[in-house]
């Protein structure tokens, strides 16, 4: 199944966010979840930065344009999450929102192109195509960021 490391590293996630939380709120449950969640992502991606800017300029609009980018983003997405383990609020929030919003328009508009690539999102490490599950996943991360925003 090629979506299984996605579907684990999900379900750790979530995991680990319940046992972090110890069920105290639905908030603090959010909150360690994407915490974990892309603290596994960006490890991933950490193995092979290079490889990984290569894959995500692919269809990243800003990486496509500025490689940089694409080498700076494993880095962006672990303070992300160190941002939500140390529950820093608001600022956290605000970044994913813009991070996770320009990276879905990329993915729609290199789905829409029918761009056939692996999505960058678990670096080299693991292949997983790119797709509405990419989709889903930059749209699932942006909403929870935005409801934890306004909670």
């Amino acid at each position: 199944m090629k979506y299984l490391p996605l579907i684990v590293i999900t379900l750790l996630s979530l995991a680990a966010g319940l046992a972090l939380s110890r069920l105290q709120s639905l908030h603090l449950i959010s909150t360690y979840t994407m915490g974990i969640f892309l603290l596994q992502f960006s490890a991933l991606k950490l193995f092979d930065i290079p490889g990984f800017a290569r894959g995500f300029a692919k269809y990243d609009l800003i990486a496509s344009r500025l490689p940089a980018y694409g080498l700076l983003y494993p880095f962006l997405e672990l303070a992300l999450a160190l941002g939500y383990l140390a529950q820093l609020g608001t600022p956290v929030y605000l970044a994913t929102i813009v991070l996770m919003f320009v990276g879905l328009l990329g993915i729609i508009h290199a789905l829409k192109n029918n761009l056939n690539t692996n999505c960058a999102c678990l670096g080299t490490t693991l292949n997983v195509p790119l797709s509405t599950v990419a989709v889903a996943e930059n749209s699932s991360m942006t909403i929870m960021a935005i409801l934890m925003l306004i909670a």
